[in-house]
C-alpha cells in the first residue's frame, strides 16, 4: 500500500529518530513505519481528533498564553533501543548519584570547596542558595527524590545533558496520559512492539515518599502533595500524582505548623503530616524564612525539618545544583566524589565570569545560546542564529551588567521526529525528560520519560511553556510484555503502599490553570 502519511516527509538535516538519511525506518522503527503506512490521511486526523476530545474531556490540559487547550500529543511516538535505554538510564543514574553527593556536601562538610574543585563563591554567588538550608539533614539521606534531566541528541547521534531540575520538575502526568491516550486511539502501533511499561510511576515515587519519612514518624507515615492551586500550569499533574498515589492534595491554608511539628486540617482534627511532596518554590515554601508575604507556603515548615519531624521532597536548596553555572562542574563531581567518568557528557558550555572567555563569547553572539543561570521553562533565553539585533544587543548589556547570572552555550541542533502540524507530517526538533526517583537504597528510572517537541517549525524551544507539544515515548524490550493496553479503572487507595500497585491510568476531570514550574 502506498504511504500516504509519510510519502512526503523529508528527513531534515540533523539525526531523525524514526529515519535514517536514506529514507528507511531505523532500527526499531520497523513496525511503527508499516501500521503508519496502512492509515490514510482521512482515517489519521479522525483520531487525531478523538485523541483531543479525549484529553479535553479528562481535563488533560495545559494553559498556554491564557488559553485553556488539550495539552499537544503528537501521535507519532519516539522510540528508544533496549539497548540505548541501558546506557542512557546508567547516566542519569550516575549523574543523580553526583548531584546527591553534591548537595550533601553543600549543605555540611563543604569538602569540594576545600579541595578546589568547585569555587566557593561560585555557590555562594548563586541566586539559587539557600543559606537556610545548611544543617538540614534528610532522615535517609535523600534530597533529590524526583529529578527530570534534559537530554538532547546531536546532529551526529550523540546524547548530551541540557540541564538538570532537581526541584519541582514537571510534567510525567502526560507521560502516562500519553501512553493511556496512544494504547486506545492508536492500538495497531503497539503491533510487533515490546513496550516498557510507564504505569507503575506513581507506586515508586509513594514508595520513596514513604522511605523519606523522619524517624519520628509511624510505620504508616502521612503523605500530602502541596500545590499553589488551581492557578498553576501544572495543576493537572497535581492532582493526577495525588489521585493516583492515594494522598491528600493540599494548599498551604490547609497545614499549621505547632511546637515543630506539621499538621493537616480535617473533618476529624488535625493529623500529622510526616512527609510533604511540594510543587511549590523554596522562597514561597515558609514566609518565616524566606519571602513574607506568601501565601501559598505555611509558617513554620523550616523549624518543623529542623526538628526532625517533616521531610520536604524535594529538599530545600537543591536549586543550587539547579544553576545552570553549577552545572558545568557536574562532570568534575561524578569523578570527584564517585570516581567515575562521566557518561554523558554535557552540552559545550562557557563561564562568562572569565573576562577572556566573555569576550569571545560577545563576538559569537549571534552563533550561541545565552542562558540566564537561575531560570527554567525557556524563560529569558536567546538563540543566537534566530535573534534580531536588538535582542543581541540587549543579551549583551545584560550578561556584561551580570556574568555570573549568564552561561553561554553551543547551539545544539536538536534531533527531529516525524510530527503531524496543519502542513502535514513534518521534522520537528524534540528533547527527553527522564524521570528518576531515588527511594534511597534503590535508584528507579522512569522507563522512557518525557519527549517534548517544539511544534513550530525550525524553533528548538520545546518547553510546554513556550508552547511546545510531546510524545509517546517507547522504550522497547525484548524481555518484555506488551503493556499498557488495558489501563485500569482508576481505584485508589490511602495509606496502605501495598496498595498503590497499578492506577496510574485514570480519568480525572480536573482543569489547569497558570503559574511557573521547571
Amino acid at each position: 500500500m502506498e504511504n500516504t502519511l509519510l510519502e512526503s516527509y523529508a528527513v531534515a538535516d540533523t539525526f531523525d529518530e524514526v529515519l535514517a538519511e536514506s529514507g528507511l525506518p531505523r532500527p526499531g522503527c520497523m513496525e511503527l513505519y508499516s501500521a503508519l503506512q496502512e492509515l490514510s490521511e482521512a482515517e489519521f486526523e479522525q483520531r487525531c481528533q478523538e485523541r483531543d476530545l479525549s484529553f479535553r474531556d479528562r481535563g488533560v490540559t495545559y494553559s498556554f498564553a491564557g488559553l485553556e487547550a488539550p495539552f499537544p500529543l503528537d501521535p507519532i511516538p519516539r522510540i528508544i533501543s533496549s539497548q540505548e535505554w541501558t546506557y542512557l538510564e546508567s547516566g542519569v543514574i550516575q549523574r543523580v548519584r553526583a548531584l546527591e553527593a553534591f548537595l550533601d556536601d553543600v549543605f555540611t562538610q563543604r569538602r569540594i570547596f576545600q579541595d578546589r574543585i568547585i569555587p566557593h563563591q561560585l555557590v555562594l554567588s548563586s541566586p539559587l542558595f539557600i543559606r537556610q538550608a545548611y544543617g538540614l539533614i534528610p532522615a535517609n539521606g535523600v534530597r533529590i527524590h524526583i529529578s527530570g534531566m534534559d537530554i538532547v541528541r546531536g546532529r551526529d547521534g550523540t546524547l548530551m545533558v541540557l540541564e538538570d531540575n532537581l526541584r519541582t520538575p514537571s510534567g510525567v502526568s502526560y507521560v502516562l496520559e500519553n501512553r493511556r491516550s496512544m494504547t486506545r486511539i492508536f492500538p495497531e502501533f503497539f503491533r510487533g512492539n515490546r513496550v516498557r511499561p510507564v504505569a507503575t510511576y506513581p507506586t515508586e515515587l509513594l514508595r520513596a515518599l514513604v522511605a523519606a519519612a523522619p524517624h519520628s514518624a509511624t510505620s504508616d507515615p502521612k503523605v500530602v502533595l502541596l500545590t499553589p492551586g488551581i492557578h498553576n500550569a501544572a495543576y493537572f499533574e497535581h492532582t493526577f500524582l495525588a489521585r493516583q498515589m492515594g494522598v491528600d492534595l493540599v494548599e498551604g491554608s490547609d497545614l499549621t505548623c505547632r511546637d515543630g511539628i506539621c499538621y493537616l486540617h480535617t473533618t476529624e482534627g488535625d493529623q500529622r503530616v510526616d512527609v510533604i511532596y511540594r510543587r511549590i518554590s523554596d522562597e514561597y515554601l515558609d514566609p518565616l524564612y524566606f519571602e513574607p508575604s506568601s501565601l501559598l507556603g505555611v509558617p513554620g515548615l523550616v523549624t518543623c525539618i529542623r526538628a526532625g519531624n517533616l521531610t520536604v521532597a524535594n529538599a530545600i536548596g537543591n536549586g543550587v545544583a539547579d544553576d545552570k553555572l553549577t552545572y558545568t562542574y557536574v562532570p568534575d563531581m561524578i569523578r570527584y566524589y564517585l570516581g567515575e567518568e562521566p557518561i554523558l557528557a554535557n552540552v559545550p558550555t562557557y563561564r562568562l565570569e572569565d573576562p577572556e572567555v566573555r569576550s569571545w563569547v560577545v563576538d559569537r553572539l549571534d552563533q550561541l545560546v545565552l542562558k540566564p543561570v537561575d531560570a527554567s521553562g525557556g524563560k529569558g533565553i536567546v538563540i543566537g542564529p534566530d535573534a534580531d539585533e536588538a535582542t543581541l544587543t540587549g543579551a549583551k548589556q545584560a550578561m556584561l551588567a551580570n556574568p555570573r547570572g549568564w552561561i553561554a552555550q553551543e547551539v545544539v541542533q536538536l534531533s527531529t521526529c516525524p510530527t503531524k502540524v496543519s502542513e502535514g507530517i513534518e521534522p520537528r526538533h524534540i528533547d527527553l525528560r527522564p524521570f528518576v526517583i531515588n527511594q534511597g537504597d534503590r535508584i528507579w528510572v522512569l522507563p522512557g520519560g518525557l519527549t517534548r517537541v517544539a511544534l513550530p517549525k525550525g524553533s528548538l524551544i520545546v518547553n510546554s511553556s513556550q508552547g511546545g507539544g510531546s510524545k509517546d515515548t517507547w522504550v522497547l524490550d525484548a524481555s518484555a510484555n506488551k503493556v499498557d493496553l488495558h489501563p485500569s479503572n482508576g481505584t485508589s487507595h490511602r495509606g496502605n503502599l501495598s496498595h498503590q500497585t497499578a492506577h496510574a491510568e485514570t480519568d480525572h476531570p480536573l482543569q489547569t490553570t497558570k503559574q511557573q514550574e521547571q
